[in-house]
């Protein structure tokens, strides 16, 4: 009989790894420093294994490895694209994989990371939302994805990358998932990847995407403090229900009232909503001047993003004229309106594409029977 896999270390919070030292017998008088010692270790070498940690005695590594592990998860697949993104698919245990995408820009760098394997919100032109939720992501497989990806960009000291040289400078919970639906799990993987001692990234540089989990946003910008953006992509409930079905339960109004009343919002944390550009959809005049009017007197900035394709999408990308007027048009109302530019297309990495390869197949024959079922709802 096989011995049982060993717990990591990776996710839990400083009093968690108190506890754990505490589990092994660590007086009381040592576990502030240890456990310090520890985080330091994790976070900031980027250990993958308990005799990198010297300083640490070496008996005392001994009786960690014993009883830990700092193994990381299985990359099933690393991908690069022609532009420079990179895409991982990651398996955290058999049937839990989920994709991860780093976005690298002349003054920045994207790290895209997911909450959920899978989805349950469905969204029409999302192709994560062409697959079932299988479960959340617990606080160490969220930490995992910016280790994993750190690892591949080698940016620990070990590599040597010091922190004012690194790539990854922005973190997006925009993957997989809706992170809302996850909270205590998001809440504490993001105070590991914040922690000035440890990964070390600004809560100013974080930003949580929520398609509108309305009741969970003030104790989002309370307990996380990261910035907000609302997966918006339509300015009225007819449109939106369709395209963000979580809109049936939490309408516009009053998604945009909890925007409006949001921890710490202000010109210099403002809420940027994110607007799919779906052609003869949501891309018309009439539609961007409705939403200039529903956002009104909320600090804000609008990124439009060019629809992604994925194999059996049921929409097309606007044409790229009116997506610029669309946007000239919400840049002269005083709203900074960026068109996103798309990257890693090509590895299916863009915005909206990502999904566990291991269930693609299935999700194709979904699709299939879902569009059968409209086919045969229509009028004859």
């Amino acid at each position: 009989m096989s011995d049982p896999v060993k717990p990591s270390l990776v996710g839990l919070t400083r009093d968690g790894l108190k506890k754990a030292l505490a589990g092994m017998g660590v007086e009381p008088k040592h576990q502030s420093m240890r456990a310090n010692q520890l985080w330091n270790g994790l976070y900031v070498q980027g250990a993958t294994d308990f005799g990198a940690m010297t300083t640490l005695a070496k008996s005392f590594r001994a009786e960690l490895d014993g009883v830990f592990s700092l193994q990381r998860p299985q990359i099933v697949t690393a991908q690069v694209s022609a532009d420079g993104t990179r895409k991982w698919l990651i398996r955290f245990a058999p049937g839990i994989e989920v994709e991860t995408v780093y976005i690298p820009d002349e003054e920045r760098g994207t790290l895209c990371i997911s909450s959920q394997v899978g989805c349950t919100l469905n969204c029409r032109f999302c192709h994560t939302g062409t697959q079932k939720l299988v479960r959340n992501l617990t606080a160490a497989e969220i930490v995992w994805q910016v280790m994993i990806a750190r690892d591949d960009l080698r940016e620990w000291p070990r590599a040597g990358r010091n922190s004012e040289d690194r790539q990854i400078t922005n973190v997006v919970m925009m993957g997989m998932g809706e992170p809302l639906y996850n909270f205590e799990n998001v809440r504490d993987a993001l105070a590991i990847v914040s922690d000035g001692e440890g990964l070390s990234v600004s809560k100013r540089r974080i930003t949580l995407s929520t398609a509108g989990v309305v009741p969970m946003i003030p104790k989002a910008g309370e307990e996380i403090g990261a910035m907000l953006a609302i997966s918006l992509h339509a300015a009225r409930d007819e449109v939106r229900d369709v395209l963000v079905p979580i809109n049936k339960k939490y309408p516009i109004k009053e998604l945009l009232n909890a925007c409006r009343n949001y921890p710490g919002l202000s010109n210099a944390r403002r809420i940027t909503f994110e607007y799919v550009m779906l052609k003869g959809v949501n891309d018309s005049m009439a539609d961007a001047k409705e939403l200039v009017r529903v956002i009104g007197g909320i600090p804000a900035k609008i990124n439009l993003i060019p629809f992604n394709p994925w194999p059996g999408a049921p929409y097309k990308c606007s044409e790229w004229e009116q997506i610029e007027t669309f946007g000239e048009f919400v840049n002269r109302a005083g709203y900074a309106s960026p068109i996103r530019t798309p990257r890693g297309r090509d590895i299916m990495a863009a915005c909206g594409q990502l999904k566990s390869e291991s269930v693609k197949a299935r999700a194709s024959e979904r699709l299939a029977e879902m569009r059968s079922a409209e086919l045969s709802r229509m009028p004859h």
